[in-house]
């Protein structure tokens, strides 16, 4: 059999979208095919397209999975390449079905067809069907288009016909890059990173944030998120990220020792918003992601959430708000940053035993006003730093 040429790539969204549009996402998403392959060290003579379908030329079987991994595919096929006529599809279908059809197995013939020929998909289904049935009688096989052992896809398109057996599963989503950039949140935790991947998902470019709470916390707890950041990094080989560190304890201190206690963690995730809001104006970004997830610890309450965000006008993106953690834990399992967020490390220990969980706006602006809101995120910002890619890369 002729061994596979060329993998067929198909979008989803992009296709709805305006001529303009849709040709800019295009070539955006073939640049960050592009980029996935050479990071894969996948040899490939070419990427190309036309309407409907992208494809990259190549004979490397490890192809179809790597561009799987890139955001706005929906699917992939490697394929064999042969001419948009019936006589060359059903030789190559013959082909195929000869090196995959064995004594006694169950086949189908999946026809499509695009562009202007004089045959229908059902001609390419009966022409294809015939010739492998004849190629392979002598195996008695059986004819079965509901669930058969064994499938062979036929794709007839103006220009080019296309043999296949496999349809793999892409990530779907927009083309990185095509919705601004937004600083994330990465504390290390199961919640923040899957959040971060969702949004890189929808097409936005990332700009992690660690906000370190030593001495409530130490290196255990880093190394943690930089290597959740480092998977998040595998996902996006054409968007190099600028990681952040943030300095956070001193804000913690004047917390605990100012303010009432059980006030700890609302008034942590507002300097968190604070940080990330400076952040975000440095780097020209669109808003902030955060891995909360209603009512998933006693601090995530909706009251809590309206409270953190008093007096802070900028965007703020809960992807995983509405998941629960078997949810949670399934995508990160999936996208690979689950092994990191679980990995042992010190919890940070500024979390008070009975934190509250409906706190007011007000109130919050009380045990403010017992600090020197400012000063403590000034101390933060001026002793931010940009963490060196060697260490997540």
């Amino acid at each position: 059999m002729t061994a596979n040429d060329i993998v067929l790539v198909r979008y989803g969204e992009i296709a709805l979208k305006s001529t303009t549009v849709r040709n800019r996402y295009e070539k955006t998403l073939m640049s960050n095919i592009r980029a996935m392959l050479d990071a894969g060290g996948i040899e490939y003579r070419d990427i190309s397209r036309e309407w409907g379908r992208i494809y990259i030329h190549t004979t490397d079987p490890a192809a179809a999975e790597t561009a799987s991994k890139v955001f706005g595919v929906v699917s992939v096929s490697p394929a064999i390449t042969c001419e948009p006529t019936l006589e060359s599809a059903a030789f190559t279908a013959a082909d195929v079905g000869e090196a995959i059809i064995n004594e006694g197995d169950s086949f189908g013939v999946r026809p499509r067809r695009s562009g202007r020929h004089s045959f229908s998909s059902r001609d390419i289904g009966l022409a294809c069907g015939d010739a492998v049935w004849e190629r392979i009688e002598a195996r008695n096989p059986k004819v079965d288009l509901t669930s058969p052992d064994k499938e062979i896809f036929v794709e007839i398109r103006q220009d080019h016909g296309f043999v296949f057996t496999e349809v793999v599963q892409g990530v779907g989503g927009l083309p990185l890059g095509t919705q601004g950039r937004m600083v994330a949140l990465v504390s290390g935790g199961i919640d923040s990173p899957v959040a971060a991947w969702l949004m890189m998902k929808r097409g936005c470019q990332i700009i992690p944030v660690y906000v370190n709470n030593d001495p409530f916390s130490d290196e255990t707890t880093r190394q943690r998120a930089l290597e959740c950041i480092r998977v998040l990094q595998s996902w996006a080989p054409s968007h190099p990220l600028t990681v952040y560190e943030v300095p956070n304890g001193d804000s913690q201190v004047s917390f605990l020792s100012d303010c009432n206690p059980r006030y700890t963690c609302v008034l942590c995730r507002r300097m968190m918003y604070r940080i990330a809001s400076c952040i975000m104006e440095k780097e020209h970004a669109l808003g902030i992601i955060t891995g909360a997830s209603l009512g998933q610890v006693a601090s995530q309450t909706a009251e809590n959430m309206l409270a953190e965000t008093c007096g802070i006008h900028v965007p703020i993106y809960h992807p995983v708000i509405g998941l629960d953690k078997t949810e949670i834990v399934d995508i990160a399992r999936k996208i690979g940053t689950f092994d990191a967020s679980t990995r042992p490390a010190t919890c940070c220990t500024a979390v008070p035993e009975k934190p509250v969980t409906a706190a007011k706006c007000k109130n919050v602006c009380n045990e403010e006003a017992e600090i020197d809101v400012q000063a403590l995120l000034q101390t933060a910002i001026s002793g931010a730093i940009i963490v060196p890619q060697s260490e997540y890369i």
